[in-house]
Protein backbone atom coordinates (compact mmCIF):
# COMPACT_ATOMS: atom_id res chain seq x y z
CA UNK A 1 0.00 0.00 0.00
CA UNK A 2 1.35 3.41 -0.97
CA UNK A 3 2.14 5.80 1.86
CA UNK A 4 3.60 8.81 0.06
CA UNK A 5 1.58 10.40 -2.76
CA UNK A 6 3.35 12.98 -4.92
CA UNK A 7 0.59 15.54 -4.55
CA UNK A 8 1.15 15.81 -0.80
CA UNK A 9 4.96 15.64 -0.56
CA UNK A 10 6.74 18.49 1.21
CA UNK A 11 10.32 19.66 0.78
CA UNK A 12 12.66 17.71 3.08
CA UNK A 13 10.31 14.71 3.33
CA UNK A 14 12.20 11.43 3.45
CA UNK A 15 10.39 8.73 1.53
CA UNK A 16 10.55 5.07 0.67
CA UNK A 17 7.72 4.03 -1.60
CA UNK A 18 6.58 2.87 -5.04
CA UNK A 19 6.17 5.11 -8.10
CA UNK A 20 5.56 4.63 -11.81
CA UNK A 21 8.25 5.70 -14.25
CA UNK A 22 6.98 8.14 -16.87
CA UNK A 23 10.38 8.89 -18.47
CA UNK A 24 13.90 7.71 -17.75
CA UNK A 25 17.37 8.37 -19.17
CA UNK A 26 21.03 8.14 -18.22
CA UNK A 27 22.68 11.52 -18.82
CA UNK A 28 26.10 13.11 -18.44
CA UNK A 29 26.38 16.04 -16.03
CA UNK A 30 28.65 19.08 -16.27
CA UNK A 31 31.10 17.20 -14.04
CA UNK A 32 31.31 14.50 -16.78
CA UNK A 33 29.69 11.95 -14.47
CA UNK A 34 26.64 9.85 -15.28
CA UNK A 35 23.37 10.52 -13.51
CA UNK A 36 19.85 9.10 -13.72
CA UNK A 37 17.14 11.54 -14.84
CA UNK A 38 13.55 10.40 -14.34
CA UNK A 39 9.99 11.63 -14.20
CA UNK A 40 7.97 9.51 -11.78
CA UNK A 41 4.26 9.63 -11.17
CA UNK A 42 1.31 8.29 -9.24
CA UNK A 43 -2.38 9.08 -9.49
CA UNK A 44 -1.85 12.42 -7.70
CA UNK A 45 0.76 13.91 -10.04
CA UNK A 46 4.32 13.66 -11.28
CA UNK A 47 7.75 14.74 -10.15
CA UNK A 48 11.29 14.95 -11.52
CA UNK A 49 13.63 12.49 -9.81
CA UNK A 50 17.41 12.31 -10.08
CA UNK A 51 20.03 9.90 -8.86
CA UNK A 52 23.41 11.56 -9.00
CA UNK A 53 26.77 9.92 -9.75
CA UNK A 54 25.50 6.66 -11.18
CA UNK A 55 28.25 4.05 -10.99
CA UNK A 56 28.94 1.66 -13.90
CA UNK A 57 27.89 -1.44 -11.88
CA UNK A 58 24.43 0.11 -11.45
CA UNK A 59 23.80 0.52 -15.19
CA UNK A 60 22.62 -3.01 -16.06
CA UNK A 61 19.83 -2.87 -13.47
CA UNK A 62 18.88 0.72 -14.40
CA UNK A 63 18.78 -0.11 -18.10
CA UNK A 64 16.10 -2.71 -17.38
CA UNK A 65 13.76 0.02 -16.11
CA UNK A 66 11.54 1.67 -18.72
CA UNK A 67 8.49 3.89 -19.03
CA UNK A 68 5.37 2.51 -17.30
CA UNK A 69 7.46 0.31 -14.97
CA UNK A 70 6.84 0.51 -11.23
CA UNK A 71 9.91 1.18 -9.09
CA UNK A 72 10.55 1.27 -5.38
CA UNK A 73 12.77 4.17 -4.46
CA UNK A 74 14.26 5.68 -1.36
CA UNK A 75 15.16 9.35 -1.26
CA UNK A 76 14.23 12.79 -0.09
CA UNK A 77 12.30 15.73 -1.48
CA UNK A 78 14.40 18.77 -2.35
CA UNK A 79 13.67 22.05 -4.11
CA UNK A 80 15.34 23.32 -7.24
CA UNK A 81 14.39 26.48 -9.12
CA UNK A 82 11.17 26.81 -7.14
CA UNK A 83 10.01 23.25 -7.83
CA UNK A 84 10.06 20.04 -5.80
CA UNK A 85 12.38 17.29 -6.93
CA UNK A 86 13.20 13.81 -5.68
CA UNK A 87 16.82 13.12 -4.84
CA UNK A 88 17.07 9.34 -5.17
CA UNK A 89 19.40 7.31 -2.98
CA UNK A 90 18.30 3.79 -3.93
CA UNK A 91 15.84 2.29 -6.37
CA UNK A 92 14.86 -1.03 -7.87
CA UNK A 93 12.25 -2.35 -10.23
CA UNK A 94 9.15 -3.64 -8.47
CA UNK A 95 8.54 -7.40 -8.45
CA UNK A 96 5.22 -9.31 -8.28
CA UNK A 97 5.78 -10.03 -4.59
CA UNK A 98 5.49 -6.30 -3.87
CA UNK A 99 1.73 -6.56 -4.59
CA UNK A 100 1.37 -2.99 -5.83
CA UNK A 101 -2.04 -1.70 -6.90
CA UNK A 102 -1.85 -0.40 -10.47
CA UNK A 103 -4.59 2.19 -9.95
CA UNK A 104 -2.39 3.94 -7.37
CA UNK A 105 -0.21 5.06 -10.26
CA UNK A 106 -2.61 5.84 -13.10
CA UNK A 107 -3.75 9.45 -13.29
CA UNK A 108 -7.22 9.49 -14.80
CA UNK A 109 -9.96 11.95 -15.65
CA UNK A 110 -12.45 12.25 -12.78
CA UNK A 111 -15.35 11.05 -14.93
CA UNK A 112 -15.96 7.74 -16.68
CA UNK A 113 -14.88 7.80 -20.31
CA UNK A 114 -18.10 6.12 -21.43
CA UNK A 115 -20.22 8.81 -19.71
CA UNK A 116 -18.19 11.65 -21.26
CA UNK A 117 -18.41 10.06 -24.70
CA UNK A 118 -22.18 9.65 -24.39
CA UNK A 119 -22.47 13.30 -23.34
CA UNK A 120 -20.64 14.36 -26.50
CA UNK A 121 -22.76 12.13 -28.70
CA UNK A 122 -25.95 13.49 -27.15
CA UNK A 123 -24.93 17.09 -27.86
CA UNK A 124 -23.96 16.23 -31.43
CA UNK A 125 -27.30 14.50 -31.92
CA UNK A 126 -29.06 17.78 -31.15
CA UNK A 127 -27.17 19.82 -33.74
CA UNK A 128 -29.30 21.54 -36.39
CA UNK A 129 -26.69 21.73 -39.15
CA UNK A 130 -26.91 18.40 -40.97
CA UNK A 131 -23.43 18.58 -42.51
CA UNK A 132 -21.73 19.44 -39.23
CA UNK A 133 -23.72 16.83 -37.32
CA UNK A 134 -22.72 14.18 -39.86
CA UNK A 135 -19.06 15.17 -39.60
CA UNK A 136 -19.02 15.16 -35.78
CA UNK A 137 -20.76 11.79 -35.58
CA UNK A 138 -18.24 10.34 -38.02
CA UNK A 139 -15.24 11.74 -36.14
CA UNK A 140 -16.48 10.58 -32.74
CA UNK A 141 -17.48 7.14 -34.01
CA UNK A 142 -14.23 6.53 -35.89
CA UNK A 143 -12.13 7.51 -32.87
CA UNK A 144 -14.22 6.04 -30.06
CA UNK A 145 -11.75 3.33 -29.04
CA UNK A 146 -8.80 5.68 -28.56
CA UNK A 147 -10.92 8.37 -26.90
CA UNK A 148 -11.64 5.93 -24.07
CA UNK A 149 -8.06 6.22 -22.83
CA UNK A 150 -6.02 8.83 -24.73
CA UNK A 151 -4.43 11.79 -22.93
CA UNK A 152 -4.70 15.32 -24.32
CA UNK A 153 -0.95 15.84 -24.12
CA UNK A 154 2.34 14.05 -23.58
CA UNK A 155 2.74 16.34 -20.56
CA UNK A 156 1.05 19.47 -19.19
CA UNK A 157 -2.72 19.81 -19.22
CA UNK A 158 -4.91 16.70 -19.28
CA UNK A 159 -1.98 14.29 -19.59
CA UNK A 160 -4.04 11.51 -18.05
CA UNK A 161 -6.25 8.54 -18.85
CA UNK A 162 -9.16 9.80 -21.03
CA UNK A 163 -7.76 13.31 -20.66
CA UNK A 164 -8.56 14.34 -24.23
CA UNK A 165 -12.21 13.39 -23.81
CA UNK A 166 -12.38 15.24 -20.48
CA UNK A 167 -10.85 18.35 -22.08
CA UNK A 168 -13.37 18.27 -24.94
CA UNK A 169 -16.32 17.66 -22.64
CA UNK A 170 -15.53 20.61 -20.36
CA UNK A 171 -14.89 22.87 -23.34
CA UNK A 172 -18.28 21.89 -24.76
CA UNK A 173 -20.00 22.59 -21.43
CA UNK A 174 -18.45 26.06 -21.36
CA UNK A 175 -19.27 26.61 -25.03
CA UNK A 176 -22.96 26.04 -24.36
CA UNK A 177 -23.01 28.82 -21.76
CA UNK A 178 -20.97 31.18 -23.92
CA UNK A 179 -23.37 30.71 -26.84
CA UNK A 180 -26.25 31.70 -24.54
CA UNK A 181 -24.52 35.05 -23.92
CA UNK A 182 -23.07 35.81 -27.37
CA UNK A 183 -25.99 35.24 -29.69
CA UNK A 184 -23.95 36.04 -32.79
CA UNK A 185 -22.12 32.70 -32.40
CA UNK A 186 -23.16 29.72 -34.50
CA UNK A 187 -23.50 27.08 -31.78
CA UNK A 188 -23.13 24.13 -34.17
CA UNK A 189 -19.93 25.58 -35.61
CA UNK A 190 -18.49 26.14 -32.13
CA UNK A 191 -19.47 22.61 -31.10
CA UNK A 192 -17.79 21.16 -34.18
CA UNK A 193 -14.65 23.19 -33.50
CA UNK A 194 -14.47 21.81 -29.96
CA UNK A 195 -14.79 18.24 -31.21
CA UNK A 196 -12.26 18.43 -34.05
CA UNK A 197 -9.67 20.92 -32.76
CA UNK A 198 -7.47 18.39 -30.92
CA UNK A 199 -8.77 15.11 -32.35
CA UNK A 200 -5.58 14.40 -34.26
CA UNK A 201 -3.66 14.27 -30.99
CA UNK A 202 -4.80 10.65 -31.17
CA UNK A 203 -2.35 10.27 -34.06
CA UNK A 204 0.21 12.87 -32.98
CA UNK A 205 0.97 11.29 -29.59
CA UNK A 206 2.06 7.72 -28.87
CA UNK A 207 0.19 6.53 -25.79
CA UNK A 208 -0.77 3.23 -24.19
CA UNK A 209 -4.15 2.08 -22.86
CA UNK A 210 -3.30 3.48 -19.41
CA UNK A 211 -3.17 6.97 -20.89
CA UNK A 212 0.61 7.17 -20.56
CA UNK A 213 2.29 9.05 -23.41
CA UNK A 214 5.70 7.78 -24.47
CA UNK A 215 6.42 10.43 -27.10
CA UNK A 216 5.26 11.48 -30.55
CA UNK A 217 4.56 9.55 -33.71
CA UNK A 218 6.60 10.02 -36.89
CA UNK A 219 3.90 12.18 -38.49
CA UNK A 220 3.22 13.89 -35.18
CA UNK A 221 6.82 15.07 -34.94
CA UNK A 222 7.03 16.22 -38.56
CA UNK A 223 3.55 17.77 -38.88
CA UNK A 224 1.82 18.13 -35.51
CA UNK A 225 -1.88 17.80 -34.74
CA UNK A 226 -2.85 21.11 -36.38
CA UNK A 227 -1.65 20.06 -39.82
CA UNK A 228 -2.81 16.48 -39.24
CA UNK A 229 -6.24 17.83 -38.30
CA UNK A 230 -6.50 19.90 -41.48
CA UNK A 231 -5.56 16.85 -43.57
CA UNK A 232 -8.24 14.80 -41.81
CA UNK A 233 -11.00 17.39 -42.29
CA UNK A 234 -10.01 17.91 -45.93
CA UNK A 235 -10.42 14.17 -46.55
CA UNK A 236 -13.67 13.82 -44.56
CA UNK A 237 -15.25 16.94 -46.06
CA UNK A 238 -14.78 15.54 -49.55
CA UNK A 239 -16.02 12.10 -48.54
CA UNK A 240 -19.10 13.47 -46.73
CA UNK A 241 -19.73 16.12 -49.42
CA UNK A 242 -19.48 19.08 -47.05
CA UNK A 243 -19.54 22.49 -48.72
CA UNK A 244 -16.19 24.12 -49.54
CA UNK A 245 -16.74 27.26 -47.46
CA UNK A 246 -17.75 25.28 -44.39
CA UNK A 247 -14.85 22.86 -44.76
CA UNK A 248 -12.27 25.66 -45.05
CA UNK A 249 -13.74 27.44 -42.03
CA UNK A 250 -13.39 24.25 -39.99
CA UNK A 251 -9.80 23.87 -41.14
CA UNK A 252 -9.15 27.49 -40.16
CA UNK A 253 -10.51 26.80 -36.67
CA UNK A 254 -8.02 23.97 -36.23
CA UNK A 255 -5.18 26.03 -37.73
CA UNK A 256 -5.78 29.13 -35.60
CA UNK A 257 -6.80 27.76 -32.22
CA UNK A 258 -3.25 28.03 -30.80
CA UNK A 259 -3.48 31.73 -31.75
CA UNK A 260 0.23 32.57 -31.89
CA UNK A 261 2.92 31.53 -34.41
CA UNK A 262 5.16 30.55 -31.48
CA UNK A 263 2.58 27.91 -30.56
CA UNK A 264 2.07 26.63 -34.09
CA UNK A 265 -0.70 28.83 -35.52
CA UNK A 266 0.33 30.75 -38.65
CA UNK A 267 -3.06 32.50 -38.70
CA UNK A 268 -5.04 34.18 -35.94
CA UNK A 269 -8.81 33.54 -35.84
CA UNK A 270 -10.68 35.41 -38.55
CA UNK A 271 -14.29 34.86 -37.45
CA UNK A 272 -16.03 34.79 -34.03
CA UNK A 273 -16.41 31.01 -33.68
CA UNK A 274 -12.69 30.52 -34.32
CA UNK A 275 -11.85 33.25 -31.79
CA UNK A 276 -14.03 31.74 -29.08
CA UNK A 277 -12.60 28.26 -29.72
CA UNK A 278 -9.15 29.55 -28.77
CA UNK A 279 -10.42 30.99 -25.50
CA UNK A 280 -12.45 27.89 -24.65
CA UNK A 281 -9.27 25.88 -25.11
CA UNK A 282 -7.22 28.28 -22.99
CA UNK A 283 -9.78 28.48 -20.18
CA UNK A 284 -9.93 24.74 -19.77
CA UNK A 285 -6.17 24.22 -20.02
CA UNK A 286 -5.42 26.93 -17.46
CA UNK A 287 -8.13 25.88 -15.03
CA UNK A 288 -6.79 22.33 -15.22
CA UNK A 289 -3.19 23.42 -14.59
CA UNK A 290 -4.24 25.64 -11.69
CA UNK A 291 -6.34 22.94 -10.07
CA UNK A 292 -3.57 20.37 -10.43
CA UNK A 293 -1.03 22.72 -8.83
CA UNK A 294 -3.35 23.64 -5.96
CA UNK A 295 -4.31 20.02 -5.31
CA UNK A 296 -0.64 19.45 -4.51
CA UNK A 297 -0.43 22.50 -2.23
CA UNK A 298 -1.21 22.79 1.46
CA UNK A 299 -3.65 25.55 2.59
CA UNK A 300 -1.90 28.82 3.35
CA UNK A 301 1.06 27.95 1.12
CA UNK A 302 2.19 28.63 -2.45
CA UNK A 303 2.48 25.94 -5.10
CA UNK A 304 5.54 24.94 -7.07
CA UNK A 305 6.19 27.17 -10.05
CA UNK A 306 3.85 26.25 -12.91
CA UNK A 307 5.73 26.46 -16.20
CA UNK A 308 2.55 26.58 -18.31
CA UNK A 309 1.34 29.55 -16.28
CA UNK A 310 4.43 31.71 -16.88
CA UNK A 311 6.22 30.16 -13.89
CA UNK A 312 3.69 31.55 -11.43
CA UNK A 313 3.46 30.14 -7.91
CA UNK A 314 -0.23 29.89 -6.99
CA UNK A 315 -1.64 30.57 -3.53
CA UNK A 316 -4.05 28.18 -1.80
CA UNK A 317 -6.13 30.04 0.78
CA UNK A 318 -6.87 28.67 4.24
CA UNK A 319 -10.28 30.30 4.69
CA UNK A 320 -12.25 28.80 1.78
Amino acid sequence: MKEFYIGQLRTDDEIQDYFMVKAIAIKIGSNKKQYLDMVVCDNSGELTAKKWDVADPELPALNEIGASDIVKLKGNVTEWNGMRQLRVQKLRKAVPEDNVELMDFIKAAPEKAEDMYNFMMEKVGGMQDEELRKLCLRVLTDNREKLMYYPAAAKNHHAELAGLLYHMKRMLMTAERVCEVYLNLNKDLVTTGVIIHDMEKLNEIDADTMGMASGYSFEGQLLGHLVQGIKSIDRLAEELEIGKEKAVMLEHMILSHHYEPDFGSPKKPLFPEAEILHYLDMIDARMYDMQEALDATFPGEFSDRVWTLDNRKLYKPQSF
